[in-house]
């Protein structure tokens, strides 16, 4: 796990560090409270031992911004230990107020130190998983819609720096109303999960797919050009169609229309454009006759059917 030792005492600090690498943390160090800042916005950071009295930035202002910007940004919770010489009450809850886990005085003591990291990784391994529970959606166990948009913003951005495209896929289950009118929402539930069970084994280790709403779902593609997009999707809609879902009601022929775009296209476009042109060539898809897919070349608002390729059914 990365920690952070931010200590403008260079030998103490360097004591630190090398306790805590005897220990098998990832340690980065800063000796002020602006350098400590620059780490947090770059690096990875899940504890933090901070002193109080830094240049630049004190200890318990740097955990206001951990606490109210890195946090927010980051989505991730980040342990904090102050370290300190000051020892009364009035600065105990000073500190406490500012978001602070723990707090040790100094001089620090290494075999409490090293106990109160382990009760910092437990909780943050707690949090992770509060975090992670509150980002799925409870039916299908895909990540849920507010989840999976954030994978594409993230996505986006790492395409834009390193000059790779970013695939998108929007896939929705065909006559889904009437499988729920005549089987009923039990039965509709089943086929909804285990369509997303089938999709979720057909993908990249590194691709997400979330439920976007409804019986629809929504994939991200990293590094995916347009020219990738229809051997994907097509495999995706062969895995729905190609087997029956068995139900109570008996087996149900099920079958997917997807609609995509790669960032390809436009490589500046928001995220909002992208999944209105997926969400375009899905309704292409659905009027062609359903089980297909449709493949976007632009993102105008102006093009109904802005059609490349068709794959029809098999």
């Amino acid at each position: 796990m990365k920690i952070l030792v931010a200590e403008d005492d260079v030998i103490s600090c360097k004591a630190l560090q090398n306790k805590l690498q005897d220990w098998g943390y990832d340690v980065l160090t800063a000796h002020n409270g602006e350098d400590a800042w620059t780490l947090f916005m770059t690096e990875d950071i899940r504890l933090a031992i901070l002193d109080w009295k830094m240049p630049k930035m004190e200890g318990t202002e740097l955990c206001k911004k951990i606490r109210q910007e890195y946090e927010e940004i980051k989505s991730r919770y980040v342990y904090v230990i102050m370290l300190t010489a000051k020892n009364l009450k009035a600065d105990r809850i000073k500190g406490l107020s500012c978001g602070i886990d723990d707090y040790m005085t100094k001089p620090v003591s290494f075999v409490e130190l090293k106990i109160r990291l382990k009760n910092g990784e437990r909780i943050i391994q707690l949090e992770d998983n509060r975090i992670h529970l509150a980002s799925l959606d409870g039916l299908t166990k895909l990540w849920n819609r507010n989840k999976i948009l954030e994978f594409l913003e993230e996505e986006l951005d790492r395409g834009r720096r390193c000059g790779q495209p970013t695939g998108i896929i929007m896939v929705d289950i065909d006559y889904f109303k009437q499988i729920n009118d005549t089987y009923g929402h039990f039965t509709g539930d089943k086929v909804l999960a285990e369509v997303a069970d089938r999709l979720k084994r057909e993908i990249r280790r590194y691709d997400k797919i979330g439920r976007y709403g409804g019986d629809e779902m929504f994939f991200v593609l990293p590094n995916c050009r347009q020219a990738h997009l229809q051997k994907i999707a097509n495999r995706l809609r062969c895995c729905i169609c190609n087997k029956a879902i068995p139900t109570k009601s008996g087996p149900l022929k099920v079958s997917i229309s997807l609609g995509a775009i790669s960032s390809e296209i436009s490589s500046k476009a928001p995220s909002s454009d992208l999944i209105q042109a997926s969400d375009r060539a899905l309704y292409a898809a659905k009027k062609l006759g359903r089980n297909r897919l449709v493949i976007s070349s632009t993102i105008s608002k102006f093009c109904p059917f802005p059609l490349t390729q068709r794959e029809k059914p098999a």
